[in-house]
Parts: structure tokens; C-alpha cells; sequence
């Protein structure tokens, strides 16, 4: 199964004999809750997955795990469970903007075991763009599912394992914008730079000005020209992991696995004895 879905299939499924679940994961760094855009306008029969609450766990008082840490197993599974989602459950996410909210989702669902998950390309967008209907109307609550969380589907690091990874000649991708990696400026984390070693790989270079993927053949040029070549180990990190997953599944588009350092440069920023580099 591919891990995208475009707007013209998603609509053929859900008027197909067994209809995908979908959830609309809005959500946007520093902006308005995703709740708001949801009760505006959705896909019809999508049900509204809060990033900060549903995909993300508790903050710590030191700041440890980044400021949107991997949900505990019990959480993530109720809250899935909630939307109806079962082992052999099709499910679509989605979002209003370049798909970062959805790959949070479609990688968690696969590193919880659940590999039955594809991304809306384009998103929200690219459903309107194809004169798609939406709706206000807000769906009723799912029959409660049976998703059983088993963590390990995907590679996760911590902060020690990514230090080591980069020492030990993997490539380390940052998908936060340049000058946030050059340490130019930082409005939201404490810190300013980047992980020693880390390739800057912002996430608006992969993607379409519409937020649709670039073509798999223009994906491997630009991953290539950042050292992802054949037989390279490959991580990727952001501000709090959710941007990197996005790179995880431009990746994975391209038949390359990379493992994903989900607290991020939040989480690494927590302990001042970690190293911080700046410009190039």
C-alpha cells in the first residue's frame, strides 16, 4: 500500500463498500487551534485528531521528550480506538496545510504497529482544489475499535542514540527552516542552531508550493544531494518531531528507511551540557 492517497481515490473510497476511517489532524505551529478550521470545513465523515492532546503526551518539567513527546501505548490506543480503528482498519489523515500534523499521525500509527495508514497529498487543499465536498457537519461517534498498540514499527532515537548515530557517519537531516538551523533566529525554542553535524533539509524544499509531495525521482535527487546515497543510515529531527516525521515519509516515498529522533532539537536543548552549532 502506498503511504499517499490522492484527493480523486480518497473520494472512490469513501463511496466504495468498505470507506476508510479518516482523520483531520489541522494544525499549524504557533497558530490557531486546528479545531477551529475543522468545524468550518472537513472532509465529510472526518473525525478531528488533536495533535497536542491525542499525538502528543505530557510535557516534563525539564523540558525532556521535547515539547510534543511520543504518547504513552495505552493513550495513543484509546485514542485511536476512539475513532474506530481495529487491525485490519484503512485509514486516511489529513490536514489543512503541507501534511507535517498528518505525518505526525502516519507515523506514530506505524510505529504502533498499524502499517494500514496513507496521507492525503496536498491535503485539505488539494480536496477543495478537485472541487470535492466539504462539510461542517460533524460526524457521529465511531463504534469503538479494537487497535491494539505495539510500539517498534518504526526506528525511534533518543537524544544519546542520535549524538552516537551522527558520530558514527549517519546522516542527520534538520527539516526546520534554514535560519533556524543556522541559529539566525529561534522563536520558539530556548536555543538557537542545530544537532553538531546535522544537514539542514527543510521540509518546504521536498514539497510542492500546494503542499503535494515532489515526484519520487525529484525526492531522490534532492535527498541525494544532502548524503542520503545508497547504503547511508539516515535520521531526521525538528523542533518537536512532528516536522520530521514529515521527512520520514518523503523518505519513505523514495524506499528510504530513516529513523526518527521524535524529541527533536526541543528535547535535545533540555540538557545545557549538549553541544550546539550554528551557521552552515
Amino acid at each position: 500500500m502506498s503511504s499517499l492517497i490522492s484527493a480523486a481515490d480518497l473520494a472512490a473510497a469513501l463511496d466504495g463498500s468498505s470507506p476508510p476511517i479518516v482523520l483531520d489532524v489541522s494544525w499549524q505551529l504557533g497558530g490557531p487551534p486546528g479545531i477551529d478550521a475543522y468545524r468550518v470545513a472537513h472532509v465529510p465523515g472526518a473525525h478531528f485528531v488533536d495533535l497536542a492532546k491525542e499525538l502528543s503526551g505530557p510535557h516534563t518539567p525539564t523540558g525532556a521528550g521535547g515539547r510534543h513527546p511520543v504518547p504513552e501505548p495505552a493513550a495513543f490506543g484509546a485514542a485511536m480506538r476512539r475513532y474506530g480503528i481495529g487491525p485490519e482498519t484503512d485509514v486516511v489523515v489529513y490536514d489543512a496545510g503541507q501534511s507535517v500534523a498528518a505525518a505526525r499521525a502516519w507515523w506514530l500509527l506505524r510505529h504502533f504497529g498499524h502499517d494500514r495508514v496513507r496521507v492525503l497529498d496536498g491535503g485539505l487543499g488539494a480536496w477543495t482544489a478537485a472541487n470535492l465536498p466539504v462539510t461542517d457537519v460533524v460526524p457521529a461517534p465511531a463504534e469503538p475499535g479494537t487497535f491494539v498498540p505495539r510500539p517498534g514499527g518504526t526506528t525511534r532515537l533518543d537524544a544519546d542514540q542520535t549524538a552516537a548515530f551522527v558520530a558514527g557517519g549517519g546522516v542527520l537531516l534538520d527539516a526546520r527552516a534554514g535560519e533556524r538551523f543556522r541559529g539566525e533566529t529561534e522563536p520558539i525554542d530556548a536555543k538557537a542552531g542545530h544537532i553538531p553535524g546535522a544537514v539542514s533539509a527543510p521540509a518546504t524544499d521536498y514539497t510542492h508550493a500546494d503542499g503535494r509531495f515532489r515526484e519520487p525521482a525529484e525526492l531522490a535527487e534532492y535527498f541525494a544531494s544532502k548524503g542520503v546515497v545508497p547504503g547511508a543510515r539516515v535520521a531526521a529531527y525538528c523542533g518537536s518531531g512532528a516536522t520530521a516525521a514529515h521527512e520520514v515519509l518523503a523518505l519513505h516515498l523514495i524506499g528510504v528507511p530513516a529513523a526518527l529522533y521524535a524529541g527533536s532539537w526541543s528535547d535535545w536543548i533540555s540538557d545545557p551540557e549538549r553541544p550546539v552549532a550554528t551557521g552552515e
